[in-house]
């Protein structure tokens, strides 16, 4: 497969990862306006993406056996395309969650399996794929709910959320050409290059008595698999909160809509910055504790501004909150730079992101529940200070430099 076509395919998978999720914040009290509801179905929908990403996670690896990862990644595509392409036409609240299920757990299945196709395919260009990957989830974040800016008018929400179907066809287009060249591939076997030549791991790789063992041990007893869950876990709850939540925040603060999208734009955008950073700082840096800590302090204070004087500099403590969100880039960083093989690379995704998004759906549905019987955020942002601190935490052991490859080998 050309390498050209392995990086066009990185990037258009990246782009449609977020905007179709993040485009939905902005203008969810609309969506809601549109079919008469009550403000209790907005924990659920922002409950979603935290709570299918988990589902369809665990199913991502076992299916990707039968299908190979480019037909599953494609699969996903296709459902997250009739999603978004459908959904904005629907006349009930029930359908329209349905259909942004399938945006979702489409999407999903992205989440989990392209950091394993990177590695089965990148070689030694595993870290400039895992780059861009970064960089460019980071860019459909902030894109996402700059969408609603586009559009005037009482159907306005309807093409802020149908724009997003147009690059999901783009992808469905490149995967499909990918998944002809690739057929039936699934890590484990011999790693082939992009343009078509065996490429030797900079890792050495298992034999094939390891494997057996690499296949078959809980991810469970690796000490260094389970940190680097619930510090996924935690940011990601962080990241949806901020992408459900953060716009509504903003204007029951008294801040205006306009205001709140950008802001939610400005949190993802810099994720495009710690995704071109974030994996070369991983990959060359002797100690990451740093910088857990850091981007948890800047959470922390991102929500302490909003909570103290959010109207007087809201795209600061936007700024804050996004450099704190560079966790972000560095979890799914980690799930290569902490794995040797492709094999435990596909499991560590398929564990760390599913029971991580598990996680992350607690957090919006029980801040649906609390914001709507309260209507008052300021318990609710305490709380979030408490959990970012707790993030520094589990990211500084997470960060811990260690193969879980070796942790697995042990524990057989």
């Amino acid at each position: 497969m050309p390498v050209v076509l392995a990086f066009v395919a990185v990037a258009v998978a990246a782009v449609n990862l977020r905007a179709g999720i993040a485009s939905l914040g902005p203008v969810l009290s609309d969506v809601l306006d549109a079919f008469g509801t009550s403000s209790s179905y907005a924990g659920l929908i922002t409950a979603l993406p935290g709570v299918l990403f988990g589902v369809m996670g665990l199913c991502a690896v076992p299916v990707a056996r039968r299908l190979g990862l480019s037909r599953t990644i494609v699969t996903g595509m296709v459902v997250s395309l009739v999603g978004l392409a459908v959904r904005p036409w629907v006349g009930t609240t029930a359908v329209f969650i349905v259909l942004t299920g399938l945006v979702v757990a489409g999407i999903a299945l992205g989440n989990v399996l392209i950091p394993a196709w990177v590695k089965n395919y990148g070689g030694r260009r595993t870290v400039a794929l895992m780059t861009v990957y970064g960089a460019l989830l980071g860019a459909s974040g902030a894109a996402g709910p700059l969408s609603a800016l586009w559009f005037d008018g009482d159907d306005a929400w309807k093409w802020t959320l149908l724009v997003w179907a147009l690059p999901c066809l783009v992808q469905v287009l490149v995967w499909v050409l990918v998944a002809v060249r690739t057929g039936a591939d699934f890590p484990g076997g011999r790693k082939t290059s992009t343009d078509g030549d065996a490429i030797p791991s900079p890792l050495p790789q298992p034999t094939p008595e390891e494997v057996q063992a690499l296949a078959r041990t809980s991810l469970w007893r690796a000490p260094t698999a389970v940190f680097l869950t619930l510090f996924f876990g935690i940011q990601a709850m962080n990241a949806y909160l901020q992408m459900g939540w953060l716009p509504q925040i903003y204007v029951d603060s008294g801040v205006s809509r306009d205001v709140g999208s950008i802001a939610l734009a400005l949190v993802g955008g810099l994720n495009i910055l710690g995704g071109i950073v974030m994996p070369t700082v991983i990959d060359r840096a002797r100690s990451l504790a740093p910088f857990p800590v850091l981007f948890a302090v800047l959470t922390a204070a991102g929500y302490l501004g909003i909570l103290l004087a959010p109207t007087a500099a809201p795209l600061v403590w936007a700024l804050m909150l996004g450099l704190g969100g560079f966790c972000f880039p560095t979890a799914i960083a980690l799930i290569t730079a902490r794995s040797r093989s492709s094999l435990v690379t596909a499991r560590l995704s398929g564990f760390v992101q599913p029971m991580g998004y598990f996680i992350a759906g607690v957090g919006p549905f029980l801040i649906g529940l609390v914001y709507g019987r309260t209507g008052d955020w300021t318990g609710i942002l305490v709380a979030l200070i408490a959990v970012a601190v707790l993030m520094g935490v589990l990211g500084v052991r997470a960060g811990k430099d260690t193969l879980i490859d070796d942790e697995l080998l042990a524990a057989r």
